[in-house]
């Protein structure tokens, strides 16, 4: 398994990440268990969750993901042995049971998010504390175009990077990052880092897969230039890449045919795209995943992608794909399937 640097910081991360937030819903304690054990012993060192999972969100099952990691670190004693990132939630009002509501990026509410998170982990610090998305009003979670709010009464960044800065002081935590964010947002961070003295962003976790790649318009400079990588997040567009979902096919105990909400990719843009995917995957002997996840691993401002799975057997076939090289061919065709339908589902 290749690894790859996580920015400054000095900690190597696989390049394929094992994401987690099937974990409590879709997946077992045992059954996460034995994921995390196999990708272990395949070489994924790399594991990503967070406080909110699992997905869909709900107050009955949130931090379950985190607990079952917890338990398997306890039961397997194997801490020094993974680079664990976790996630502080923003704020949003779909989600206002979290911490008695009116969760913010601040002193309060990342500090009490942080220690409850490494007690359900059994751990006394986290490689890598990312902020789940911003505390202002922007765009992301698929939203496009920027209408500024009249009134901003979003945490300053400054003062959120205080509070990250002094839990790396504690040893809470090793590096931090950001996810769905924008670039104005990353380069602020980034600014005001090296003006106060305060850590830097190591990574950015945001959406990218062959439906969406949003990501290269301002982003993937950033990453490359800065040195702040992209931990690509759907990078199979909830398994809709697969092609398993194609002419209204709803595979038992799938994500798509159990939890309706989650229609980002299922666009008939986004069903156009993955036909001429599949297809081109198919026509060249390779697995329509395996090839659409090699794509993302292979980018230049790439670290690491996360993948997920809620069996052991699509385990195997997506870490499969880290063995997989992508002809000019290939590449080539994808390339001109991007031209003719570009990022369907941002």
């Amino acid at each position: 398994m290749q690894h790859r640097p996580l920015g400054h910081t000095g900690i190597d991360v696989s390049v394929l990440c094992l994401g987690t937030m099937t974990f409590g819903e879709q997946n077992t304690e045992a059954e996460a268990h034995a994921q995390l054990d196999r990708a272990l012993a395949a070489g994924i060192d790399f594991i990503d969750t967070a406080e909110m999972y699992p997905v869909p969100p709900r107050a009955e099952t949130q931090g379950m993901t985190e607990s079952y990691i917890g338990s398997w670190l306890a039961a397997r004693g194997r801490r020094d042995r993974v680079v664990l990132a976790t996630k502080v939630a923003g704020r949003g009002e779909w989600i206002n049971w979290l911490r008695g509501g009116g969760h913010r990026l601040d002193r309060r509410n990342i500090e009490s998010a942080l220690d409850a998170s490494l007690r359900r982990l059994r751990t006394d610090y986290v490689d890598l504390y990312q902020l789940h998305w911003p505390d202002r009003e922007t765009n992301f979670f698929g939203k496009l175009g920027f209408s500024p709010a009249l009134e901003d009464d979003s945490v300053p960044l400054l003062e959120t990077l205080e509070v990250l800065g002094d839990l790396v002081k504690s040893g809470k935590v090793r590096a931090v990052g950001v996810s769905n964010e924008t670039p104005w947002g990353l380069m602020r961070y980034l600014s005001l880092a090296e003006r106060h003295g305060l850590p830097r962003m190591a990574s950015i976790q945001n959406p990218y897969s062959l439906l969406n790649r949003s990501f290269e318009i301002g982003l993937a400079e950033v990453a490359i230039r800065e040195q702040c990588g992209l931990l690509a997040y759907s990078p199979l567009g909830f398994g809709v890449l697969s092609g398993k979902y194609l002419g209204g096919q709803r595979p038992v105990g799938a994500r798509l045919t159990l939890y309706e909400r989650f229609s980002r990719y299922s666009n008939p843009e986004s069903e156009r795209a993955t036909a001429r995917y599949v297809d081109l995957a198919r026509r060249h002997g390779l697995d329509p995943a395996q090839m659409a996840l090699a794509w993302v691993t292979s980018r230049p401002f790439t670290t690491s992608n996360i993948i997920g799975a809620t069996t052991l057997e699509q385990l195997e076939a997506n870490m499969a794909s880290v063995d997989l090289g992508l002809s000019d061919e290939v590449i080539s065709e994808i390339e001109a399937i991007h031209q003719w339908q570009p990022t369907p589902a941002p």
